[in-house]
């Protein structure tokens, strides 16, 4: 490439133009500029010259390159999140149908069984029994009761009741303190891969904002640079 100092040997290195006025020296062009153009050109000499309408014009697609760019670093942002979530495996089970496969048909009656004593139906079946027991051998059968006062009968099912009640529902309690260890064991790991996800995301994000500013600062100084030659030319 022609490096004379003389205004005769000196053109454009893109477009071979020679007017003195709006020829630029080539070592002032900013790197990002310069490897654009020699990208597409292939012979860009630091040492040259290059018109103003070529460097404008480079400097312009080399903004749009970079506004295109970051538009679709959003979108690859957006597209690894979403493999990310995707190629990994559901941690949130449900531990009652984790817990309940494991169990025997006895356990799964027991644990029936405690429900129903715990409930509403019983007390009030409960009690029902008991009073149409005392009332039936007390005024219905006052002749011959089969179970006179103090309701010995009585008080023996209630004692077998209570003997037969009492190792179910504590068999039961402890089953639920296992399914309950199992579903703090499931919150464990839903929350540790919230947070894992959350703190990868706040990674990419930075990373991402990180390049975006300097991109801008790099945009902005070519703006500025073009505003000042726009305005040396009007002058």
């Amino acid at each position: 490439m022609n490096t004379d100092k003389g205004h005769g040997g000196r053109q454009c290195q893109i477009c071979g133009s020679r007017r003195a006025g709006s020829l630029r020296s080539a070592s002032s062009v900013r790197q990002a500029v310069a490897r654009l153009i020699a990208s597409e050109r292939g012979n860009w000499e630091p040492e040259g010259w290059v018109c103003i309408d070529d460097l404008q014009r480079y400097q312009q697609q080399y903004v749009e390159s970079v506004l295109k760019a970051e538009k679709g670093e959003l979108t690859q942002l957006e597209h690894e999140v979403l493999e990310s979530l995707r190629g990994q495996e559901t941690v949130s089970v449900n531990p009652e149908e984790e817990f309940g496969a494991s169990l025997s048909l006895f356990e799964r009656v027991g644990d029936r069984m405690a429900d129903f004593g715990r409930s509403r139906q019983f007390l009030t079946l409960f009690v029902a029994g008991v009073l149409s027991w005392m009332g039936l051998n007390s005024w219905l059968l006052v002749a011959q009761p089969f179970d006179p006062y103090p309701y010995i009968l009585l008080n023996l099912c209630l004692s077998c009741i209570a003997a037969l009640q009492a190792p179910v529902i504590m068999m039961s309690q402890k089953r639920q303190e296992a399914r309950d260890r199992i579903g703090a064991a499931r919150d464990y790991q839903v929350n540790l891969k919230a947070e894992l996800e959350i703190r990868h995301l706040h990674q990419k994000l930075d990373h991402l904002l990180s390049n975006q500013w300097d991109r801008l600062m790099e945009v902005q100084e070519i703006q500025l640079q073009l505003l000042n030659e726009l305005r040396g030319a009007r002058r």
